[in-house]
């Protein structure tokens, strides 16, 4: 899941699509919340845009946990992979989120209509 999706599921915002919250409640599913996310909501709380993370960050790995999600670690493959995606989509975070779907064969839970240029299916 992206980091929206994950904020809003976190906070229970109605922003989340009823197919998304459907996607990631049914305990059939495998959810991973890349690392990249920690560090995109860490880098916005540290530049004051996300106050409210500081309920999650002292623990984000366990927040993740308690959801009954799985942490995706960033590896050198996503990294080189995020670098070479083609599209005009140039936010790292999410290119290293569409660059994890690609090479782990999983699609993205997302609103960001900018996604699919990157080569990545999305879900929402």
């Amino acid at each position: 899941m992206d980091t929206h999706t994950l904020l809003w599921w976190l906070s229970d915002d109605e922003q989340l699509s009823v197919q998304a919250r459907s996607i990631v409640a049914d305990a059939e599913n495998e959810i991973y919340v890349s690392a990249a996310s920690a560090w995109e909501i860490a880098t916005k709380f540290a530049k004051g845009r996300l106050p409210t993370a500081s309920l999650i960050l002292p623990d984000f790995a366990g927040v993740i946990q308690q959801e009954g999600f799985i942490e995706l670690p960033i590896n050198s493959a996503h990294m080189v992979r995020s670098a070479m995606l083609p599209g005009e989509h140039r936010d790292p975070f999410d290119r290293i989120l569409a660059a994890q779907a690609i090479i782990e064969n999983m699609a993205l839970i997302s609103i960001d209509e900018k996604m699919p240029s990157l080569g990545v299916l999305t879900r929402w």
